[in-house]
């Protein structure tokens, strides 16, 4: 399906990221994986990817750094010439109380969440102009949709930040390029793996599939929209949540 197609992922060495990086793969895509810290994560998803017979390669950046991602994508376009599937799915959360949400942090979040999407989709959809092809997928969230906690307020403002930079970039680069945005629910990742038993408890009960999902159900949703069979669909949001109640 994604044969000769080059596909960048952020935040691509675990969680969501990694498991649409290795379900890309599987189709024969060439990924392209950014992550921040974790080299040996990076690693085993680039070396699983090959082992499917798929094509991948790392590459090391803060997206909270403007200069960080103007190098990236100076780098990735000194060795290929194209990128047909741009996915922003890298993530920042601090978990804590209202009155402990500092400025700075809150920052981190928005530069990661929000602005760097921004642009890097300024930078890459000119290329995709250009070659006529392209498609653009935003990871956002159902955090601030409907779930509300006072203590990750920046965070869901970013997610929601995204939906919206979601709908001005399907405005402005139809009909050629589409951008949908894929806003999952609660998902069994390793951001979410210390959380309290109770509080998971309690959340499950609010989705009519009794469980969260798990992080290839959100890459599948990625997929879609990333494949022809999406060809007509832009500006969406794609909630994928299990069904809330």
């Amino acid at each position: 399906m994604f044969k000769d197609k080059i596909v960048l992922i952020t935040g691509g060495s675990r969680g969501i990221g990694k498991a649409t990086a290795l379900e890309f793969g599987k189709l024969y895509a060439k990924v392209l994986i950014v992550y921040k810290n974790n080299d040996i994560e990076a690693d085993r998803v680039v070396n699983e990817i090959i082992s499917c017979g798929g094509g991948a390669e790392k590459f090391k950046a803060d997206l909270s750094d403007e200069n960080q991602i103007k190098n990236l994508i100076e780098e990735i376009l000194r060795k290929y010439p194209k990128i047909d599937i741009l996915v922003n799915n890298a993530g920042v959360v601090y978990d804590r109380e209202f009155e402990e949400i500092t400025y700075e942090e809150a920052l981190q979040v928005f530069k990661t969440n929000a602005l760097a999407p921004l642009f890097l989709s300024q930078m890459i959809a000119p290329l995709m102009i250009k070659n006529g092809y392209g498609k653009i997928i935003n990871v956002s969230s159902t955090s601030g949709m409907y779930d509300f906690n006072p203590g990750t307020a920046d965070y869901a403002m970013s997610k929601l930040a995204l939906q919206s930079l979601t709908k001005d970039l399907s405005m402005k680069y139809a009909p050629i390029i589409n951008v949908n945005a894929v806003a999952p629910g609660w998902v069994n990742t390793d951001m979410n793996k210390d959380l309290p038993v109770s509080f998971v408890e309690e959340e499950t009960k609010k989705f009519h599939m009794k469980r969260w999902a798990e992080p290839k159900e959100i890459a599948d949703a990625i997929i879609f929209l990333a494949s022809d069979k999406a060809s007509y669909i832009t500006g969406h949001v794609l909630v994928a949540d299990g069904g809330h109640c």
